[in-house]
């Protein structure tokens, strides 16, 4: 699995319609092959932080990047931020899931 944090800072007049705006690509992502999951979530504590949670298959990840919706993506997001996104990419090899906390069992 490659597991793709994003945090975006979102320009103030975006805030209440980001989401909205960012649909088409979302849903496009959604469609794709090898995603096994992309959801946003915005954060609480920074009216103006949301965070994308993408998950994808193993070997994936070219075929997203190139994809046409990536790449209206990368043209079209910026004009939505404050700044640069910041990124937390990594692989894990074999994974294609969520796993079940171990700590938090529910009887």
């Amino acid at each position: 699995m490659i597991l793709i944090n994003v945090k975006y800072q979102v320009r103030p007049e975006y805030v209440d319609t980001f989401l909205d705006e960012v649909k088409w690509f979302t849903d496009a992502c959604r469609a794709e092959e090898g995603n096994l999951f992309f959801d946003w979530f915005k954060n609480p504590e920074k009216d103006n932080e949301f965070i994308l949670v993408e998950g994808f298959k193993d070997g994936s990840d070219v075929a997203h990047v190139q994809s046409e919706a990536f790449q209206r993506a990368c043209e079209e997001i910026p004009r939505y931020l404050l700044e640069t996104p910041k990124i937390i990419n990594v692989s894990i090899p074999g994974k294609s899931e969520w796993d079940t906390m171990a700590e938090f069992v529910v009887e």
